[in-house]
């Protein structure tokens, strides 16, 4: 049936557009359309008295809304992402906590998948998910294999239940970065390195086979500070020692159903009917009916928050930027902050009266240090003008806190990582894997350095102390920066600095960041800053916006509706597929190194937590 409506609507829109093109369908032929497709539009979800909001844990969570792909390519492709941006699930989750209609909170660990948030986005849902049970209102969580992301905000639940086949990872943190040196060597690959900072080990993976002593210090620390938040977190909600925690990653670590139960780590073994036979209890919902009484969050978030205190109009605007992605030169694309649309983006911020402060949300590895520059002078001119608040997600590290550092106030997460002050430059020559299969090059020039930027060979000590030279330049720009933005001496921003990273609770401590807490904090405090009281309204930047939003006026939560189409079915890779994919964002990582000086202020590849 999906099939046929898909094909059916393919045509038809292809008729549609077709009339519009070729049989001159006019302005007023166009406004019926619009009309047409304006008319369709409801109120939003319908919403039952004593209804519980599923919230699907495997449901991928963006730092900032997700762009949306409209019905359009949805239709034709029969793919839709199940996704939310954070402060989207935040408001969300708020506004159920307001509405008398909605009496919990049913978390889903049941569906394979990662949802993508770092611990960091995580905490912040964390903490939602506390006020909404702390007033009065019932949260359930169920699964069947957990791991520490889920479990870590599972928890948090009045009823933890896990599945009597089921198995729960409580194992502690690692990082696994992978290492490229041995096949470029291996394939005659030349690599030499330009470097400041003895822990930038954004280089390491070219240039070595395994971690280096000061990047595995640095790694260990800041894995260290995560896995104590974790301990905490879910001890405090579970009742458990953080010692006690510890000694069950490091004695038990895989944990069967009876097991986590007699460790207190869920309150009952049971099947996925019996839990949704308590929900009906909890819903008051027919014994006849086949499920509980609920609406899935995503669908919540479509219902009108205005009665609830939720959604606020106000001329006043606080302007929330999210820069998340790499950092390249240029505008950028999909996933990408680039330093041109960024700083237009403040350009346009900073004279634009209806807005009275900004935050700019950063989640961001770092990358280029000429597009880091560029937005950081758009930000450093708007402060002069109206308060900037810098909110810190999971990663806000190298040119992620560059571009961060001359900000009003830091906000960060205890687990944010941050920090890696540093730059490094890499280049790459291809002269053994050409003479190897018989190619050369040989060299005609006007210059001692006409040829510099060559791959064919490797760089001359020369040419290696020019590039050095501008790689010091840099750094020590960045360092004052640093200094300046955050009222350091230079002899203590030297001190930190040196590429390493931090997590957000010792970045608080040495003075790289002002406040723990997370984006609504960085609001709060923004709408306190510009004198607003409760007279604002968020806007979000850069804006996205579908096809049918543009053209037709009409979401794509309305097209689903109408369309009836699917959600798709979140996929799980397995391990080895999973090492390939490293790879290839590895690589994806260098294909947006594009500084047009070749220097850039990143965070060590490779370092996820798992």
């Amino acid at each position: 049936m999906r099939t046929f409506v898909q094909q059916t609507f393919a045509s038809l829109l292809g008729s549609l557009l077709g009339l519009i093109i070729f049989s001159g369908i006019g302005t007023t032929g166009l406004f019926l359309l619009l009309f047409a497709a304006a008319s369709s539009k409801d109120t939003g979800p319908e919403v039952k008295d004593k209804s519980m909001i599923v919230f699907d844990l495997s449901m991928n969570i963006t730092d900032g809304e997700p762009k949306t792909d409209g019905f359009i390519q949805k239709v034709v492709s029969g793919v839709e992402e199940n996704r939310m941006g954070l402060r989207s699930v935040l408001d969300t989750l708020e506004k159920a906590r307001r509405d008398p209609r909605i009496v919990g909170i049913y978390l889903d660990a049941s569906q394979s998948g990662s949802n993508g948030a770092g611990y960091a986005s995580l905490k912040e849902i964390r903490q939602e998910l506390q006020q909404f049970r702390a007033a009065g209102k019932k949260v359930i969580a169920y699964g069947k294999d957990w791991e520490e992301k889920d479990y870590y905000l599972s928890s948090v639940a009045d009823t933890v239940v896990l599945n009597p086949l089921g198995m729960m990872e409580v194992n502690g943190l690692s990082s696994q970065p992978m290492f490229l040196a041995g096949a470029l060597e291996k394939y005659g690959i030349g690599v030499q390195v330009v470097r400041v900072g003895k822990f930038k080990g954004a280089v390491e993976p070219f240039i070595l086979k395994q971690l280096s002593p000061e990047n595995r210090e640095q790694t260990q620390k800041l894995l260290d500070d995560v896995w104590q938040e974790w301990r905490n977190a879910v001890g405090a909600s579970r009742k458990i020692a953080p010692q006690k925690v510890q000694a069950i990653a490091d004695n038990q670590a895989v944990l069967e159903a009876p097991q986590a139960k007699s460790n207190g780590l869920v309150d009952r073994v049971a099947y996925l009917d019996e839990v949704v036979s308590d929900l009906k209890k909890l819903t008051d919902s027919d014994k006849d009916d086949k499920s509980f009484r609920q609406i899935s969050l995503s669908e919540y978030a479509q219902v009108p928050g205005k009665s609830l205190g939720v959604e606020h109009k106000s001329k006043n605007k606080i302007a929330v930027v999210y820069a998340e992605g790499e950092i390249v030169d240029g505008k950028g694309g999909d996933g990408e902050v680039g330093g041109d649309r960024y700083a237009k983006i403040f350009n346009k911020l900073r004279q634009d009266d209806d807005v009275k402060a900004v935050i700019l949300r950063v989640n961001s590895p770092g990358g280029s240090a000429t597009a880091a520059e560029v937005m950081q002078r758009e930000v450093r001119l708007t402060r002069q003008v109206k308060p900037v608040v810098v909110s810190m997600g999971d990663v806000a590290a190298s040119g992620g806190y560059w571009i961060a550092s001359d900000s009003n106030r830091i906000f960060a997460e205890p687990n944010t990582i941050t920090g890696s002050i540093g730059v490094f430059g890499l280049l790459f020559n291809g002269q053994k894997l050409a003479n190897d299969h018989g190619v050369t090059w040989d060299s005609v020039k006007t210059g001692r350095y006409a040829d510099s930027q060559t791959v064919s060979r490797p760089k001359s000590p020369e040419e290696l102390a020019l590039y050095q030279r501008s790689v010091n330049r840099i750094y020590n720009m960045f360092l004052n920066k640093v200094s300046q933005g955050r009222k350091l001496p230079g002899t203590r921003v030297a001190e930190i600095a040196q590429g390493r990273v931090w997590s957000g609770t010792a970045a608080k401590e040495i003075g790289l960041v002002d406040e723990i807490g997370g984006l609504s904090a960085a609001i709060e405090y923004a709408a306190k800053q510009a004198k607003l009281g409760k007279d604002w309204q968020v806007k979000e930047y850069p804006q996205n916006s579908s096809f049918e939003e543009r053209f037709f006026g009409i979401s794509t939560q309305e097209a689903r509706s109408v369309l009836g189409i699917p959600k798709a079915q979140v996929k799980q890779s397995n391990p080895l597929t999973a090492e390939f994919a490293k790879l290839q964002e590895e690589l994806s990582v260098m294909q947006k190194m594009n500084d047009p000086q070749g220097v850039y202020a990143r965070l060590p590849f490779n370092l996820k937590i798992e």
